[in-house]
């Protein structure tokens, strides 16, 4: 069997036009005569598309139209989960491949239509034509294939006859409403691209004030570290680097020994580059400084001041007041008595 396979191979690498490269990959193509489907470079080399979104855009390019291609629908057609798919999809939507336009039947219902176009810079440069083209319904799905050059005697296609006495002329057929009330917009891309460059890594703390004191425990618990992890030897140079970053530890009050155990436990291996990786810990992991005794004590509540109730001299009737006396009624009835008699 092993000698059958390395004699077809032997065969089919004699065939390929001209010298065989050196190195790098070898193209044997084989023509497809059925079940293929035209995938242009665009798609299979395009910088910015991860390989499983390419993937997945050549798995619906091949499926027939009216196919469910939802995240769950691919998911069982495909051995890639839930989560891998629905971010190929949003890929392929930031780079117009995908689209999901909304549309109105006859009967009042509004649906939502998932559209695939395969050349989506194409529709953008044809301008209204285009939906028109991709509108048109592809007879035969067919699996991935690079197209093939057209031989250079090709027939031209006939031309259609021209309509006789007896052959009425067909009526224009309008263009679908769908593609005509929604233009296919340029893409905007809603996620960025894996390629799209990365914020730069946070600065290295520092302290308040790099004391000596600072500045020599620091350079000790640096220089120590290989005596419980011989994957941190430092040179001289990272630690000077590094000895502001331990100084705002031990300036928050952080103690030797808990700075030492963050820096040493779950090392990676093998750790090619110890400096960097203590830089990110003391970056990412700085604690907060520590609060002041007048930040952990409750705030005093106000006092409220209640005013005390009272027995009115003429009715016993009782009523808040500071000071004893009357109630306001007998008050009021008193000060009419006194008008009366004046």
């Amino acid at each position: 069997m092993d000698t059958q396979q390395n004699t077809a191979l032997t065969r089919a690498l004699a065939e390929v036009p001209g010298p065989l490269p050196t190195s790098g990959v070898i193209h044997i193509a084989i023509p497809h005569t059925d079940r293929f489907t035209v995938v242009g470079n665009h798609l299979a080399q395009h910088p910015d598309l991860s390989c499983t979104a390419v993937g997945i855009a050549v798995r619906i390019q091949s499926l027939p139209q009216g196919i469910e291609i939802g995240i769950k629908a691919l998911a069982a057609r495909c051995r890639e989960g839930e989560k891998r798919i629905a971010a190929a999809l949003r890929e392929l939507e930031a780079f117009g491949y995908l689209q999901r336009v909304r549309d109105r039947l006859p009967s009042g219902r509004v649906i939502t239509r998932t559209i695939f176009c395969n050349q989506p810079t194409a529709l953008v440069r044809s301008g209204p034509t285009a939906p028109q083209q991709l509108a048109a319904p592809a007879p035969h799905p067919a699996p991935a294939q690079v197209p093939m050059p057209a031989p250079a005697t090709a027939p031209a296609p006939a031309p259609a006859p021209p309509p006789g006495p007896d052959m009425p002329a067909l009526p224009p057929v309008p263009p679908p409403p769908l593609f005509a009330a929604h233009p296919a917009p340029l893409f905007v891309p809603l996620v960025p691209p894996p390629t799209a460059p990365k914020p730069p890594p946070a600065p290295l703390p520092r302290p308040d004030e790099l004391t000596p004191e600072l500045d020599r425990a620091a350079t000790a618990l640096l220089s120590d570290l290989r005596r419980h992890a011989p994957q941190l030897t430092l040179s001289e140079t990272d630690v000077r680097q590094l000895v502001p970053g331990v100084a705002a530890w031990l300036e928050r009050a952080a103690r030797p020994d808990a700075v030492r155990r963050i820096l040493t436990t779950d090392l990676p291996h093998p750790l090619r580059h110890p400096a960097k990786l203590l830089k990110h810990r003391l970056t990412a992991l700085l604690p907060p400084p520590l609060p002041g005794s007048h930040d952990l004590t409750a705030p005093a509540r106000p006092r409220i001041t209640v005013t005390p109730f009272q027995t009115c001299d003429d009715c016993d009737r009782a009523f808040r007041s500071p000071a004893p006396g009357r109630c306001r009624d007998c008050r009021e009835r008193r000060t009419e008595d006194v008008r009366a008699a004046a």
